[in-house]
């Protein structure tokens, strides 16, 4: 069977038909806007290297291989790799350059972020204001749920549920495209509903709950600079992730169960979120006081001491 001629195409056509296919697949705006900042961010440095194959992956290893670290490497390479693929399933490119190049491991990252510093971060919003009402209604969602902030920034107010105290989690706005039912605490409801209610009247439903004061979707980068502003008055680096994190944490610390843990995290594997179950030293030696089988015996043996000497 003859082989089909590679089809002639600029990397920016390329680029908006391999949206309208991830689209049409069912990916989430969020996740769209990714793939074409990735893409993007690339070819504005290597603008002249599409359709030169050994141009397009000596470009690609020295884009791949600059001091960066590995989560971020991960993400190029995830991006780019899946846009490439696509090329050469529509016979746009002959080969996918970064076939077979794997990820680097990274380190998971451990974030464990003090209570009184969770206190003193939940007093920083100005909740006079539709932003800072915002922020501090966001901030209490993630502490209360472990929502992640893409998932957070798609919210309807269809998809609250104030009498049962639930938020849905619609399959388009998941990460892994798995809805879930996620509970929350009167607190969180309240503060949810006081920012519906200061919305624009002019606002549809369709405008996200958490949105900017245009009505314009949140988006990774505005969330990032409001959280890096509280982190300088607070003397503390805390990223938007992070307070997924600390969720996870402190979920597991109090009490909370790997399997339910799981569930409401969203993730597809236990293994997933093993890599929560992390307890600092302190934590450890609050456990061992308590659970430590030595110190039950030594607790027998001085009421019976206590017995003999009366």
């Amino acid at each position: 069977m003859p082989k089909r001629s590679v089809i002639k195409m600029d990397w920016r056509e390329a680029l908006q038909q391999f949206l309208f296919y991830k689209r049409a697949e069912g990916r989430s705006e969020l996740t769209l806007r990714d793939y074409e900042y990735h893409v993007t961010h690339f070819f504005d440095l290597y603008p002249n290297c599409f359709h030169d194959e050994q141009q397009l992956k000596k470009c690609l290893y020295e884009y791949l291989s600059q001091p960066i670290k590995p989560a971020t490497y991960n993400l190029r390479l995830t991006y780019l790799k899946a846009f490439f693929k696509w090329c050469v399933e529509e016979n746009i490119l002959k080969s996918n350059p970064l076939e077979g190049l794997p990820k680097k491991k990274a380190e998971g990252r451990i974030v464990n972020i003090d209570t009184e510093i969770l206190e003193k971060l939940l007093k920083l919003p100005d909740k006079n204001t539709f932003c800072g009402l915002r922020d501090y209604a966001l901030i209490l969602l993630t502490l209360d749920t472990g929502i992640r902030p893409k998932e957070a920034f798609s919210l309807l107010i269809e998809h609250f549920d104030f009498k049962t105290l639930q938020v849905f989690i619609p399959s388009d706005a998941a990460k892994t495209r798995v809805s879930r039912v996620l509970p929350i605490l009167p607190v969180t409801a309240n503060a949810v509903k006081k920012l519906i209610a200061v919305r624009h009247p002019e606002w549809d439903e369709k405008v996200p709950v958490f949105c900017t004061v245009t009505g314009r979707p949140l988006t990774r980068d505005i969330w990032n600079d409001r959280m890096e502003m509280y982190s300088k008055k607070l003397g503390v680096k805390i990223r938007p992730y992070d307070l997924r994190h600390t969720f996870a944490l402190l979920y597991l610390k109090n009490g909370g169960y790997e399997l339910s843990l799981q569930k409401t995290l969203g993730h597809t594997t236990l293994e997933m979120t093993k890599r929560y179950v992390h307890f600092t030293q302190n934590d450890l030696r609050e456990i061992n006081n308590t659970a430590s089988p030595l110190n039950m015996l030594l607790q027998q043996t001085k009421r019976v001491k206590n017995k003999l000497t009366r």
